[in-house]
């Protein structure tokens, strides 16, 4: 039996385990890539580690969510970030510069190479060939002291594309269409791996474009085999040199197949507040619209802005309509200025934005009340655009677009017949990238500090003791499905800035869901958190594990988790316990649930089946799903404490196995 894609680089990167889905496997990683807003903690775990210097083949760490620095603090974390990227040894992307997935996809991302990092847009690069995953910043931190990342092995799908992408088709509308099919949860525990003819029909830049939004499936990752568009891509960037041909054996087997006609894609677009809510374009027409983005690390590219540029050529948006692009790195927003696009669209009324995240995140542009914002970002989940009530819609750059003439949301195809001369832009790639984001990229070899600078901001990380006989305590908050981590942990400007202040930042610990839920914690000295389905989908954030924590919580208790949380939960010594519909609607928030068993010797011993008590009237069933590594990590507190203990034991680099 032949090889998947996945299989045959995770084969030649394993150092434990074998490759049967669902078994826990260790692999080696060639690359780490970490941002601003998790940078700060996982160099200060690698510094509590006693690491001296990084052990992957690459490190990056990039600043792109706090570009514009509205206080000391955000300055004082990219000061930090900078001082730990020339102590030990990492380039270092300066503010400004572009997002981290666009800059990496630029400059690093390479074929057949596996990549950590701590943002759950890490598998972008699979348009290119690299298997990348997102996990906790702690992952990465132990990643980059040389120790191998494990991960329950996931199930590899084949999304096989046929046919040819139409007029006002777009990759974003593909990865729309698979979101409509299959919702948030239906790629967990999985990689989505692109098969078919459809495949050679799609550029690198749209290949991208789908795996940086196969997060928003739940996907363990996404990944492209190579062929000559690939060549061709690293060829424009002067990397061909680092072209590599890999694909799956012709007879692979997957665990499933999802076939995809792209020659029947249609403009689609996701409803607020989910962005698998998803219809056809035609279906919201006529809704009017406030404010237009274009940008993000999903359609912030040179590729992605182009079309719209193309759109508004000799036109005007609508004078009720703020249009704004947001390019995904200073590369792009350089072509573009070159090229005289800039000028073009700032002509029909455009307005254009640093290369950044934070619009993303709710930091710039936040939507207006009781508005209407159509933006090509990945996510629309309620409230993260920096206002709670919001009505965000996910689309294309050419839906965007072409809301922003007409002030209103309309099929593109619609308005290019009321124009008459407005024709389909289409993907159009530069015979060369050319763009200083190299000049702002600082190499290891290049380090401007060599010793680490930290702000009166930069806590320590706390620690959690070991695990104890007894763990329980008030249900301090009942949740429904599919609570993100921007609810655990929001990431506005006012909150993101104590990012590296752990005390700070937990009074935070959703307050979206109930704003006295902090203090409720501190007061009860802990207690029990429950959810329904998909607990902590969204950001890799680990913050959203490590504040709970700090306030005292000792168990999650959900019907089921999203898979970069649940590590996290794992990383930070708090128990997820899975239990089912009926336990979960009798528990009421406010009762008492003790875990019957002598926890800390349970959980080391293998024990998957434990008993909780509810105010000492009723029992049910909670299941503990966790590798024997997984558990000695929470019975030790948490990863952190785990690693030191073994590094400590055995003098090498720590490898938390």
């Amino acid at each position: 039996m032949g090889q998947t894609l996945t299989e045959k680089i995770l084969d030649d990167h394993l150092v434990e385990g074998e490759l049967t889905p669902g078994e826990e496997i260790g692999i080696e990683i060639d690359q780490v890539l970490t941002q601003d807003t998790t940078g700060t903690l996982v160099w200060l775990q690698f510094e509590a580690l006693g690491l001296e210097e990084v052990q992957t083949e690459l490190a990056a760490q990039y600043c792109d969510h706090q570009t514009y620095q509205f206080d000391f603090k955000n300055t004082d974390d990219h000061r930090f970030l900078r001082s730990a990227a020339g102590t030990f040894g990492a380039h270092f992307s300066r503010p400004g510069n572009g997002i981290c997935h666009n800059v990496h996809k630029e400059n690093f991302a390479a074929p057949g190479k596996t990549m950590l990092g701590s943002d759950s847009h890490t598998p972008t690069p699979g348009g290119l060939g690299e298997l990348a995953i997102g996990s906790g910043g702690l992952d990465v931190a132990v990643a980059m002291g040389g120790g191998a990342y494990y991960i329950e092995m996931p199930e590899v799908v084949n999304v096989r594309l046929e046919g040819e992408l139409p007029e006002w088709g777009t990759a974003k509308d593909v990865i729309l269409e698979l979101l409509r099919r299959l919702t948030v949860k239906g790629g967990v525990g999985k990689v989505l791996e692109y098969t078919g003819p459809g495949v050679e029909t799609l550029t690198v830049p749209e290949r991208t474009t789908i795996t940086n939004m196969g997060t928003e499936l739940g996907a363990t990752s996404s990944i492209f085999p190579t062929d000559e568009n690939t060549k061709d891509y690293l060829s424009r960037l002067d990397r061909e040199d680092e072209y590599v041909e890999i694909g799956p054996d012709e007879d692979a087997e997957y665990a499933d197949e999802i076939v995809v006609d792209l020659s029947e894609i249609e403009p689609l677009i996701a409803k607020p507040s989910m962005p698998d809510n998803v219809v056809p374009v035609s279906e919201v027409e006529g809704v009017d619209v406030d404010q237009v983005m274009i940008g993000s690390c999903t359609n912030g590219a040179y590729e992605d802005i182009l079309p719209g540029a193309k759109m508004l050529e000799g036109r005007n948006i609508d004078k009720t309509t703020e249009m704004i692009v947001a390019p995904g790195s200073k590369q792009a927003s350089e072509m573009l200025a070159r090229e005289g696009w800039t000028a073009e669209m700032m002509a029909a009324g455009v307005n254009f934005s640093e290369a950044t995240c934070g619009a993303c995140i709710g930091i710039g542009h936040v939507p207006a009340s009781d508005s209407v914002s159509l933006r090509t970002f990945n996510r629309n989940f309620e409230g993260r655009s920096g206002i709670e009530d919001d009505n965000v819609y996910l689309c294309s750059p050419e839906v965007a677009t072409a809301a922003a003439i007409k002030g209103e949301i309309v099929d593109p195809r619609d308005l290019a017949d009321e124009l008459g001369d407005l024709e389909a832009p289409g993907l159009e790639m530069p015979d060369q990238y050319i763009g200083n984001s190299e000049s702002d990229l600082i190499a290891p070899d290049e380090a401007v500090d060599d010793e680490l600078i930290k702000g009166p901001n930069i806590a320590d990380v706390p620690l959690k003791d070991p695990l104890e006989t007894e763990v329980g305590g008030e249900t301090l908050l009942k949740m429904e499905d599919n609570i993100t981590t921007d609810h655990i942990m929001p990431a506005t400007q006012d909150i993101l800035m104590y990012r590296s202040n752990i005390p700070k930042l937990s009074e935070f610990t959703l307050s979206r869901i109930d704003d006295t839920f902090a203090q409720r914690a501190l007061d009860a000295d802990g207690g029990v958190l429950v959810a329904g389905e998909n607990y902590g989908q969204g950001s890799s954030r680990e913050h959203a594990a490590l504040c709970p924590m700090y306030l005292g919580i000792e168990a999650v208790c959900a019907q089921s988790f999203a898979r970069i949380h649940k590590a996290n939960l794992f990383n930070f010594g708090i128990v997820p316990l899975e239990i089912d519909a009926e336990t979960y609607e009798k528990i009421e928030q406010g009762d008492d649930i003790q875990i019957v068993d002598d926890v800390a010797e349970a959980v080391r011993s293998g024990k998957e089946e434990f008993t909780i008590s509810i105010n000492g009237d009723w029992e049910a069933s909670a299941t503990l799903d966790a590798s024997e590594r997984e558990r000695e990590i929470l019975a030790a507190g948490g990863k952190l404490t785990h690693t030191k203990m073994q590094h400590d034991e055995g003098g090498a680099a720590p490898a938390d196995d």
